[in-house]
């Protein structure tokens, strides 16, 4: 069954640790800081322990799990404990605003998407397009049960085009095999991981189905890989250095389009 709750109180029941298991990846970044531009300003929504965000501008974080607050490294962004759907910014206040698979937490996703484009000239976000789901073999053959998730929300383009603007420019971001952040798809090459508790721990989708759907699909996968029935299903895998399993960056300019 699936667990309803907002992202604060997500991930301060399961936060713990995602400062050390999710670090950004060096090639994952640089296409989300491509899609920052020349931008100085930047606000980080939904900012979790401080991952993708830039080094070489000023940034501001808003993140409100206390859980995730504490994680911060030294020297990271100032981090306001705030929620997407009521920014305590003004209109235009940054450069851009970026969220990086954040928003599909949030308690009303428009609203806050919403938000994102009032306080920003340049909205830059990065996560999975929820329509395309089943292209991932975890999902398709171990846990269905995203996919009933999934489409119980808009696609990401059509919350990029209803709440942002209709000509955000949506493109791939191939997932490398040797991906560093540990997030559901990382590990798209190396299925053994997904057997590892701490790996599982520091992704929300296990949370949101609970311990039953969790423990069937370890188990499934776990017989698929000792008996060969994994390899020969996804062999074409096995060569590529990286893969489009979903990923997208959008990126929207907003100013003057909020109605």
């Amino acid at each position: 069954m699936l667990r309803a709750m907002g992202a604060g109180d997500l991930y301060d029941t399961i936060g713990v640790g995602y400062g050390a298991g999710r670090r950004e990846d060096p090639r994952i970044a640089a296409a989300i800081w491509a899609g920052l531009g020349d931008a100085r300003t930047v606000l980080n929504v939904g900012a979790g322990a401080g991952s993708y965000e830039p080094r070489d501008r000023y940034v501001l974080a808003v993140e409100p799990s206390a859980v995730m607050r504490a994680q911060r490294p030294a020297g990271a962004a100032a981090c306001v404990d705030a929620r997407a759907e009521a920014l305590p910014f003004d209109d235009d206040a940054f450069d851009v605003v970026m969220t990086v698979l954040s928003d599909h937490h949030w308690a009303d996703n428009a609203a806050g998407l919403r938000e994102c484009a009032r306080v920003g000239r340049r909205v830059v976000l990065f996560n999975w397009e929820n329509a395309l789901t089943d292209t991932f073999w975890l999902i398709r053959d171990y846990v269905p049960e995203f996919n009933r998730y999934a489409g119980a929300h808009p696609s990401l383009a059509d919350r990029a085009a209803t709440c942002l603007t209709p000509d955000a420019e949506i493109a791939p971001v191939p997932i490398p095999w040797d991906c560093e952040d540990a997030f559901f798809h990382a590990f798209w090459r190396r299925p053994d991981a997904y057997l590892r508790e701490d790996v599982r721990a520091v992704t929300s989708v296990w949370s949101r189905f609970g311990p039953a759907v969790e423990a069937r699909a370890v188990a499934a996968l776990a017989a698929d890989l000792e008996c060969g029935a994994w390899a020969a299903r996804n062999a074409e895998l096995l060569d590529l250095d990286a893969c489009d399993v979903g990923a997208r960056l959008v990126v929207a300019d907003t100013a003057g389009r909020r109605s």
